[in-house]
């Protein structure tokens, strides 16, 4: 829409209105990114308040379960690895049951993901190397 400059001239008793149809097009403009301002505000703030319970529970188990591991935590990881190696050796694996089995290719899956992940992070492209 190309807006000329139209002037509009209204006489009452009283007074003499001019206005320009660009004028009342910037006013209207600014009217409406005013009334989105105040509903994106609102809306905003609405989210904030649905989201800050699940959020608050996000940030309980991320504190726990995403930091580094502690000195005080590497005997119990050598001990978890020391436990799959014998099961591996042993047979143990065969003991499983449907739910433990899916739940360790889970998170073999996971592991493998993630490694693939930061390959390609670390060499910048999906397949291969620049050589």
């Amino acid at each position: 829409i190309v807006l000329t400059a139209v002037v509009i001239t209204v006489k009452t008793p009283l007074y003499v209105v001019k206005f320009s149809l660009k004028s009342l097009a910037r006013t209207f403009r600014l009217h409406t990114m005013a009334s989105l301002a105040n509903k994106g505000s609102s809306l905003v703030s609405t989210l904030m308040t649905q989201a800050r319970p699940k959020l608050n529970v996000f940030m309980k188990y991320a504190k726990v379960e995403l930091t580094p591991p502690s000195p005080g935590d590497i005997p119990a990881i050598r001990d978890g690895i020391a436990r799959i190696i014998s099961g591996a050796r042993t047979g143990a694996w065969k003991n499983l049951t449907v739910r433990e089995a899916w739940l360790n290719t889970l998170v073999t899956m996971e592991v493998c993901f993630w490694f693939y992940a930061g390959e390609c992070i670390g060499k910048r492209h999906l397949v291969g190397y620049s050589v």
